[in-house]
């Protein structure tokens, strides 16, 4: 199974509070399938917080493969803010997420050692309260099949979690859906099996 095909993403937005000291860490988290979305939910989590000491970022776009990391101390010693949130969000099992943790320094300096505990403690405490869904991405499939068989191959379809988008009935009757990649090749053996290779799915050719 492609790994990219389906992962546990953010489902919306969430936002917690971890005090420290005298010093208030508020850690933002979201949904962000491209980095133009991960910087635009940055942007908006600074004006929100303008006027903060620090809005420190990282974030995690795609999942195994492939996946695009960045990350800020924004103005924090180097090392000990950007870096330890970064490392949080590799150990969840979670893609396509940003999180900013904003800091309002209340005068009470935690040093190096307290910074990344606080920091990573913030977005630790975040994603075990954030609920998650799933990204799964859809392949558009076209399937041609006589009347004796529409009935059990519409059922069949919906078993692999297929949504039919699209039919024209004619002569037989022409399924235009939609299924999970992760799906397709198990679905198309059985159809190859059920059919005695008769029915075969294609790439959609022309609109119905």
């Amino acid at each position: 199974m492609d790994e990219n095909s389906r992962y546990p993403i953010p489902a919306g937005k969430w936002r917690i509070e971890a005090p420290v000291s005298d010093s208030r860490f508020i850690a933002t988290g979201g949904h962000t399938p491209t980095v133009e979305a991960a910087e635009r939910f940055l942007a908006r989590i600074r004006t929100e917080f303008a006027d903060a000491t620090h809005n420190c970022f990282a974030w995690r776009i795609g999942y195994q493969r492939g996946v695009v990391e960045r990350m800020s101390d924004d103005g924090e010693p180097s090392g000990t803010a950007g870096r330890p949130m970064l490392a949080v969000l590799q150990g969840q099992d979670v893609g396509d997420v940003a999180v900013v943790v904003t800091r309002y320094f209340g005068g009470t300096k935690l040093g190096t050692g307290g910074l990344v505990r606080a920091y990573a403690g913030a977005v630790r405490t975040l994603m075990a309260a954030m609920p998650s869904t799933w990204h799964v991405e859809r392949i558009s499939r076209q399937l041609v099949v006589d009347y004796p068989r529409y009935e059990q191959i519409v059922s069949r379809i919906a078993e692999y979690e297929g949504e039919i988008h699209d039919e024209a009935f004619a002569a037989d009757v022409t399924l235009v859906y939609t299924m999970p990649r992760d799906r397709i090749a198990n679905f198309d053996a059985m159809l190859t099996d059920f059919s005695y290779g008769q029915l075969v799915s294609t790439s959609p050719t022309n609109a119905l």
